[in-house]
């Protein structure tokens, strides 16, 4: 790889230009932070699979390359639901029927332990590291 390839300026619409391994930091992330990220999602709304792999997917800028695909999201949905945090119905659509997921009262507490969690252990470096990574926007740096 060139250090010209490194130093190649990006703009938030050029993310299919990564490298490989950058994609694959990406998908690490998402990742890790799936069935919190999916419980979250489901936390805001009610809704089914394939709108929570969109937003996954929107949210993970996935013109860089699908993050999560059916084979991701549905065991993460059905542990969810195994641990009830999460609660699945079955609706039918016109000839289809769609499951839909909703977060149940102990899908909810966890939310709410978890963000104690993580305020609690914030240190400044990991705020800083978030701040930086994912949530300044510094001019410089597009």
């Amino acid at each position: 790889m060139s250090s010209e390839d490194n130093d190649k300026v990006l703009n938030c619409d050029d993310l299919k230009e990564l490298l490989n391994y950058d994609k694959k930091i990406l998908k690490g992330v998402m990742r890790g932070f799936s069935k919190l990220f999916i419980l979250w999602i489901i936390g805001k709304e009610r809704q089914h699979g394939y709108e929570i792999m969109s937003k996954i997917n929107d949210f993970s800028h996935s013109n860089a390359g699908k993050v999560s695909g059916p084979s991701t999201i549905y065991p993460v949905l059905h542990e969810l639901e195994g641990k009830g945090l999460i609660k699945g119905t079955w609706e039918s659509q016109g000839k289809r029927k769609i499951k839909y997921y909703e977060i149940t009262e102990n899908g909810e507490a966890t939310l709410v332990r978890l963000k104690k969690i993580f305020k609690c252990h914030l240190t400044p470096y990991k705020e800083e590291f978030l701040g930086d990574m994912f949530i300044k926007k510094e001019e410089e740096d597009f």
